[in-house]
């Protein structure tokens, strides 16, 4: 194993400046103790007294007690106009009472002159004296050195010049910024030689003595490097591994790489890389089988789809679709898998397509529990019939529930619960309604035949398809109590080979749901409704043969 690592997560600070990802106090408290059980060193929390939410985190937090984590306050260094006693980003970073402070400063000269309008020689005072007012009252304390690889490409004197002020006034790790996401790894590898040659040559006292490690009898510890990478040029986690290789020992990023813009580097993709690829220690790695998991928690409580082709946690991460390689994995799934899934918590999907090949089939079959012998002909009959249907525009992928029916259907063992005789659906628009919700009316009426019994039924619904699923439910209760249990999760339409406008097919993807499973079902046509009625079909059918099944292993 290589030197220890650190882990520096930003989620909450740097992550929620992304676009529609915002989190409440309790969710942040949440993640936070998720990021503690997964093994993350330092977690920050957020910037004091920038908002009174993040004052309030800061109070809330401080009631746990954490595993592992450190949570971390981040600030700026001090206005110019006041000197650090009396600066109030200072104060509220020491108000927040936690045991590491980050604080940033300008690297970049073009930021010193046009933004903060101060001397270069003043930007250096205030970083020192900054870190020098904190370093005495803090545990841990770090700079994030702002646009350090831009200003370094601009002025590498000035920005080293920056390092050395930081290093003076206490910082114990010098966190390198690739604010913008612009720097491409060849050029974070030369610069960050530079900086490594030009820190080991310094001799620079801190202006104070600094504070002692615990267990450490009073020995200073050395100036780390770190690296907080941006992913505008699609270089982030490239750029934070080559940084570890040149031996940066702290590495920034967020959970699925949220944050401003393009992001930041994703945590999620470092990780395993340093860890399992690097073969780099840190008390994560040890925790990795829990990283699919925290991924998907972060995206859920930010209200956001978890990114599904994600490497390592994503859905389909580990996911097959064509035939040679299924079978070639069912023998060796190193010969399409870089690592195992179940190494970082994820799963191995064999995935239903155009491109399925006979080991598709008889996975499938297999998960199903269908007894089906490779060198039957209804794998090839089911394969035929595959490939017909997704030429029509259906797809599997996410409606396996459809898929196994298909597969019954085939081999004669899918049982009619209920037959179609006919439905109508009118919506019908009053022009003297009050308000908007009263404009539409959708009613639907429908005809069933099931067990020999006639059913005609009628429902109203907000919508065509509600209408239809509410009449389809009502003429089945009487007869499947159980479809009570069944609710409608997500509802999904997509528009196929839309240059033919509004008589374009459609595909409608339904996931359902009861008390113990969730499946998905899938219907095309040009008609909304109609695919949207083929995918509540196959949606109450897979209920009935599921809970029927039961029964008679039960039995």
């Amino acid at each position: 194993m290589n030197e220890k690592l650190t882990i520096y997560d930003t989620t909450l600070r740097d992550g929620t400046q992304a676009e529609n990802f915002n989190l409440s106090v309790e969710d942040k408290v949440r993640i936070t103790l998720k990021l503690d059980e997964l093994g993350i060193d330092f977690i920050e929390g957020g910037w004091p007294g920038a908002s009174p939410a993040s004052t309030r985190y800061f109070e809330e937090i401080r009631n746990y007690e954490l595993k592992h984590a450190v949570v971390t306050a981040f600030g700026s260094t001090r206005n110019f106009s006041k000197p650090p006693e009396e600066d109030p980003n200072l104060a509220a970073l020491l108000a927040a009472k936690t045991r590491a402070i980050t604080i940033f400063g300008k690297s970049w000269d073009i930021h010193v002159r046009d933004a903060l309008r101060i001397e270069l020689e003043d930007n250096l005072q205030i970083i020192e004296d900054s870190l020098a007012y904190l370093r005495p009252q803090v545990e841990f304390l770090f700079y994030d050195a702002e646009h350090f690889f831009d200003g370094y490409k601009a002025n590498p004197q000035y920005a080293l010049q920056t390092l050395e002020r930081a290093v003076a006034g206490g910082a114990q790790c010098l966190v390198l910024c690739d604010t913008n996401g612009g720097t491409l790894p060849g050029e974070v590898a030369t610069i960050i030689g530079e900086v490594s040659r030009h820190l080991n040559s310094l001799t620079v006292k801190t202006s104070v003595a600094p504070r002692p490690a615990e267990g450490e009898g009073g020995a200073e510890l050395p100036v780390e490097l770190g690296i907080h990478a941006h992913n505008d040029s699609e270089c982030a986690v490239a750029n934070s591994l080559v940084a570890v290789s040149l031996g940066v020992r702290q590495v920034q990023g967020t959970i699925n790489g949220i944050g401003e813009r393009c992001g930041n580097a994703n945590l999620t993709s470092i990780m395993p890389g340093l860890a399992l690829k690097m073969k780099h220690y840190f008390p994560a790695a040890e925790n990795l089988h829990k990283l699919t998991e925290t991924s998907r928690f972060v995206s859920e409580l930010g209200n956001l789809a978890h990114h599904k082709y994600q490497p390592y946690v994503g859905q389909a991460a580990f996911a097959h679709k064509g035939g040679i390689h299924v079978s070639a994995v069912k023998r060796n799934p190193l010969t399409y898998e870089h690592i195992d899934p179940e190494r970082v918590g994820n799963i191995r999907r064999i995935l239903i397509s155009d491109q399925a090949g006979r080991s598709n089939v008889l996975h499938k079959a297999k998960k199903f529990g269908i007894d089906l012998d490779s060198k039957d002909p209804l794998v090839s009959s089911i394969l035929k019939k595959l490939k017909e249907l997704e030429t029509q525009g259906f797809q599997y992928e996410g409606a396996e529930a459809s898929f196994e029916l298909l597969m019954r259907k085939a081999l004669g063992t899918c049982k009619e619960y209920f037959h179609l005789l006919g439905y109508k659906v009118i919506s019908q628009k009053d022009p003297c309604a009050l308000g908007p919700e009263e404009e539409v009316v959708e009613e639907a009426t429908i005809r069933l035949e099931v067990g020999g019994e006639l059913v005609h039924t009628a429902a109203l619904g907000h919508g065509p398809v509600n209408a239809l699923d509410n009449a389809l439910r009502k003429a089945l209760y009487g007869f499947y109590p159980q479809l009570e249990q069944v609710e409608l999760q997500d509802y999904k339409v997509r528009v196929l080979a839309s240059e033919h406008g509004t008589g374009a097919r459609v595909r409608v993807l339904i996931e359902s749901s009861d008390d113990d499973s969730t499946w998905g079902t899938v219907g095309v046509s040009h008609d909304i409704i109609e695919a949207s009625w083929q995918a509540l079909v196959d949606s109450i059918t897979y209920k009935l043969m599921k809970d029927e099944r039961q029964r008679q292993a039960e039995g």
